[in-house]
């Protein structure tokens, strides 16, 4: 089997469109911050892990993102649609993430990479319902389409769609995201 390719999906740190619900207690410049110190800590994190990976980005050109945060990255556009029609443009296997879990280690994307080389599918839950990681070997364009994003039941649904496929999916250990300042103030590094 092919190993696993890790996208980390990315916006462009822009005031007022990266970390919105935490603009009321930092402001739009001070939400900017946390956001770009949270996506280089994923970057650098998926260095360490020496699982191949790109950027899948919006709200500026891949060149900008590869000028900010390191000329070497493979940076891909997310393309249009909702966030379940950018994932299903993600090629299996794959690793997918997002760029705000301060708690993500490249241990975590290790398991994760080895856990595919035996289980169709590991999940790594967030403490808030939905789920910072997701691996899967074989396109799962099903556990995507249809899918109400931002809620405290996407990890429970994703995890409901493959089993209705037969599939049990490994779980990695539960995960915090950054979302609000309550959340924040547990990572005091990432503070702007």
């Amino acid at each position: 089997m092919a190993k696993p390719f890790l996208s980390i999906f990315a916006r462009w740190p822009a005031p007022g469109t990266a970390k919105t619900r935490l603009i009321p207690a930092y402001g739009p410049a001070g939400a900017t911050a946390v956001y770009t110190k949270l996506l280089g800590h994923t970057i650098a994190v998926a260095r360490a892990s020496e699982v191949p990976f790109e950027l899948r980005v919006t709200g500026a050109a891949p060149d900008r993102f590869r000028a900010h945060f390191g000329e070497d990255l493979c940076v891909t556009e997310q393309g249009e649609g909702d966030l379940g029609a950018k994932l299903c443009r993600v090629p299996a296997p794959a690793i997918v993430i997002g760029s705000d879990c301060p708690g993500l280690t490249a241990g975590t994307l290790c398991a994760a990479a080895q856990a595919l080389e035996s289980a169709p599918v590991v999940i790594g839950p967030a403490s808030d319902g939905g789920y910072y990681l997701l691996g899967y070997r074989a396109q799962a364009d099903y556990a995507f389409t249809g899918m109400e994003w931002s809620t405290a039941s996407v990890c429970a649904e994703t995890i409901r769609r493959f089993v209705a496929q037969g599939i049990h999916p490994v779980l990695l250990p539960e995960l915090s995201d950054i979302d609000t300042a309550e959340d924040l103030q547990h990572w005091p590094e990432f503070l702007p």
